[in-house]
């Protein structure tokens, strides 16, 4: 029953399949205790009838009284149990999910994320975890408790009186048999209600991201028209939904209850019959309120049950994704980057076809090369953002791809053209590149960055929060505390992608000067689109078309008439003069 793939049908770990087996067998115990109830109830009303009609004498108050008493303590003490073993332990399952989710994205290539929509990612870790909570916490155990108690009781009543226990029970097993009839059509409305869910997410993001440009356009109406029709439809496709649920669940209580009915005329014409008397068929009526009552939440909850095999898929889905892994250890013979006949592809498009190069360590190599060459394609390969389709990448004479990513970036300091800062401080923000860096060794990292003269003007200074991916910056001084951060890092390996595209040229000078001094004796990798920003570098790889086109020193390079460097450099200085 809670084999391999009931545990991937509802995305459970081993730990939660054996909550659920507790849980299941705490209702099936539960079940039994209060169906116990029921015949302490049946007891009394027979002795009293007897008194009525034989004259018997009634039953000792004490036994009823200890029997009463008995009930009652086991009755709160399985309950007790049953909710411990359903929503206690559940509750911890699910900060485990989450946790299990967040460690398995910390290890996915950034690939992955290219392909997945951010907000798609925020519904799964979120919506769909809370969809499988509720089922995990109000529907397996209970569910599947309630049938295996329900059968023990049939096997009684069948072997009491067959014909008075099917009258009682046929309604069960053809209410289920029409709810998992309707399973595919719940399934497929979920997945539209899902996918509308998640256009909507996407639309608010959307929304919120672009505001200033949505104002600056004066296109106000046009996006709320269009984040207002997603939620029409989203709204309409949770109506429909429901709608369908509704329909199948009602009428699988109804046809259930149907045996309310046939239980009193199949026990009516048994009288008649001399069969049995009125005290078994009240007994049977008992019965009846107990065998459907563990259902009655269980039929409500059991298309959100198939629904929730939508919420598993997507689940598993992430545990499916391969990981990137590798050593846990990296000693390197030094660090010079060598790239050996690398192909990489998007999906089916090829983006590098056989780049072949070297960034020695102690010299600045720059990628220069028209866009979408592949040079910061080149860059996160390097750090294994990525993991190459062809060829080999070795630093040190190591091969990347054997060495785990976290141990591998301990060696590399990176500042990329898309800058990330979080709703923290300036301190903090830089001190984000070096654990347990002081405030002496922070402020240093950000002179050197040239970031003291705004950071100055601020209003406590290095303590000032800088808001949502410093909202509060310019795009300069962003860039100049993600440049600061990879100093204060001090990894042997820096990686520069248009780190100063955002700064004005008395800056970038001053940026230049601070990376010339504090990054020698480096492996540094540097992708600009201005030429200015290369021309001290020690070693040129020209890529175009996702190949190396040509390499060498920038005067060689320019000497070179043919050179596409040598063109690059004069087509830039010519738009440099005419802008002037």
């Amino acid at each position: 029953m809670f084999g391999k793939d009931f545990q991937r049908k509802y995305a459970l770990s081993d730990q939660g399949i054996k909550n659920t087996k507790k849980g299941t067998a705490w209702t099936v115990i539960t079940n039994l205790v209060v169906m116990g109830g029921m015949g302490i109830l049946s007891f009394m009303m027979n002795s009293y009838m007897k008194t009525l009609t034989d004259g018997a004498p009634l039953p000792n108050v004490v036994t009823i009284l200890l029997l009463v008493l008995v009930f009652l303590l086991l009755s709160f003490f399985t309950h007790l149990q049953q909710y411990k073993a359903t929503y206690g332990l559940v509750y911890g399952e699910v900060k485990n999910t989450r946790i299990s989710l967040a460690e398995r994205l910390r290890k996915l290539p950034l690939g992955y994320f290219g392909k997945r929509d951010l907000a798609d990612l925020t519904e799964t870790i979120m919506g769909d975890v809370n969809r499988l909570e509720h089922v995990w916490s109000h529907c397996l155990g209970y569910l599947y408790g309630s049938f295996i108690s329900t059968a023990i009781i049939a096997v009684i009543l069948f072997v009491y009186n067959w014909k008075m226990a099917l009258a009682c029970l046929w309604g069960v097993p053809v209410a289920f048999a029409l709810l998992f009839g309707s399973r595919k059509l719940a399934k497929r409305n979920s997945e539209i209600t899902k996918a509308a869910g998640v256009q909507v997410s996407d639309g608010i993001q959307e929304t919120l991201e672009n505001i200033r440009e949505i104002r600056a356009t004066n296109r106000e109406d046009r996006f709320l028209k269009t984040l207002n029709d997603k939620i029409d439809y989203h709204e309409a496709t949770m109506l429909k939904g429901e709608l369908g649920a509704g329909i199948f669940v009602n009428g699988a209580g109804v046809i259930m209850r149907l045996g309310v009915a046939t239980t009193i005329m199949t026990g009516a014409k048994l009288i008649l019959a001399g069969q049995i008397d009125f005290m078994q068929l009240f007994m049977f009526l008992l019965v009846i309120t107990r065998v459907y009552a563990p259902f009655d939440q269980a039929l409500a909850l059991i298309t959100e049950m198939f629904m929730s095999q939508i919420s598993a898929s997507r689940l598993n889905e992430i545990y499916d994704t391969k990981t990137a892994e590798g050593a846990e250890s990296f000693a390197p013979k030094g660090h010079d980057i060598v790239f050996d006949n690398v192909g990489f592809s998007y999906d089916d498009h090829k983006v590098l076809h056989g780049v072949s190069f070297t960034a020695r360590e102690g010299e600045v190599t720059a990628l220069v090369g028209p866009s979408g060459s592949g040079k910061s394609t080149c860059a996160r390969l390097a750090a294994r953002l990525w993991d190459i389709s062809e060829g080999t990448i070795k630093v040190g004479g190591i091969d990347i791809s054997t060495i785990d990513p976290e141990t591998l970036l301990t060696d590399y300091a990176m500042v990329f053209q898309d800058v990330v800062l979080f709703d923290d401080t300036v301190m903090e923000n830089i001190r984000l590149g070096k654990h347990g860096a002081t405030d002496e060794e922070v402020r240093a990292a950000a002179k050197a960055a040239n970031c003291d003269e705004f950071v100055s003007k601020l209003p406590k200074g290095y303590d000032t929060p800088i808001g949502e991916n410093g909202a509060k910056l310019s795009g300069g001084e962003r860039q100049r505390i993600s440049i600061a951060r990879a100093l204060l890092k001090d990894a042997p390996i820096v990686l520069l992608d248009e780190a100063t595209a955002s700064l004005d040229v008395e800056n970038e000078t001053k940026v230049q000067e601070a990376l010339s001094r504090l990054l020698a004796g480096k492996t540094v990798l540097v992708i600009a689109h201005r030429m200015r920003m290369v021309e001290s570098a020690d070693k040129i790889i020209v890529l175009a078309d996702g190949k190396v086109a040509e390499e060498g020193d920038p005067e060689k390079l320019c000497a070179n008439e043919n050179s596409l460097f040598r063109r690059m450099t004069q087509l830039q200085a010519a738009s440099a003069d005419w802008s002037i």
